[in-house]
């Protein structure tokens, strides 16, 4: 059953022309192209955008299953176009999610004694196990963190970067991932504030400050952190929930490091051991 809500400003910060416009641009799609492809006619696009027609429930979630929007912005569009959203977004906690936060759990607590994380989509850490924190505390000295975001962690001089034996590689490779989110997610002010922050930290390469479309991706990107004469090299491996129908389930993943040599499944299972 539609759903109907009443127009309100306060629902959605731009109405739904100006949205599609943003995502037309960020797909680099014409009025022609999104028509054609969603199967409307350009007429009716052309006129939802200049707001002289209303779209339908079932054309909006055409056009956002074209601009392959994340179920956040599809939330975002439906509210926009009058609509009530679609797709709920629950708290890990709450028992709507009890089998899911269990199944988070146990890859979690497998990974052990390497470490392993639960990373929502701005890289805010939501969960780690605890050979995450015995190697963060390990290369810190002891301390923990100072920011509970990944980013933030390999941007600032004064936590994990200092520990990053080939930091220029492996935050080369976070502001790649950063640019390509902001430029497919453009309605994402957030992960935009998160890259500007990132590039602001002194030493960041002034070449990162644009986003380079001829970069290719690592096909494995070895992470190696070393202190007082411990190197532990690890490589990761992302997992994300198939199909899902909730936001905070779409936005989530789990990364995992495993060791790349015997020298740093060792330090880990030492480390595991109270050495």
């Amino acid at each position: 059953m539609d759903a109907r809500i009443a127009r309100r400003p306060s629902l959605s910060a731009a109405p739904v022309g100006a949205l599609l416009r943003e995502w037309r641009a960020a797909r680099r799609l014409s009025q022609l192209d999104l028509a054609l492809s969603a199967g409307i006619s350009t007429r009716h696009l052309s006129y939802v955008e200049t707001g002289k027609a209303q779209a339908s429930r079932d054309t909006v979630a055409r056009l956002a299953d074209t601009l392959e929007m994340p179920l956040r912005e599809r939330n975002a569009l439906l509210l926009a176009a009058g609509y009530a959203p679609e797709y709920p977004e629950t708290a890990l906690g709450t028992p709507e999610l009890a089998q899911m936060r269990r199944a988070i759990d146990l890859i979690l607590a497998q990974q052990e004694p390497y470490p392993a994380f639960l990373i929502n989509r701005h890289w805010d850490v939501l969960m780690a196990n605890r050979g995450a924190e015995r190697v963060n505390r390990f290369m810190l000295g002891g301390r923990p963190s100072a920011h509970a975001n990944m980013v933030r962690q390999f941007f600032d001089p004064d936590d994990l970067r200092a520990s990053v034996a080939n930091w220029e590689e492996v935050a080369g490779e976070m502001i790649r991932h950063l640019h390509d989110h902001v430029a497919a997610t453009p309605t994402d002010h957030a992960a935009k504030a998160l890259l500007d922050e990132a590039l602001a930290r002194p030493g960041v390469p002034a070449r990162w400050r644009h986003r380079d479309l001829s970069a290719m991706p690592s096909p494995l990107l070895t992470t190696v952190l070393h202190r007082d004469g411990v190197e532990l090299r690890f490589f990761s491996t992302i997992t994300t929930f198939a199909t899902p129908r909730d936001v905070t389930l779409d936005e989530v993943h789990i990364e995992c490091c495993f060791p790349m040599d015997e020298e740093t499944a060792g330090h880990c299972r030492a480390l595991a051991d109270g050495g």
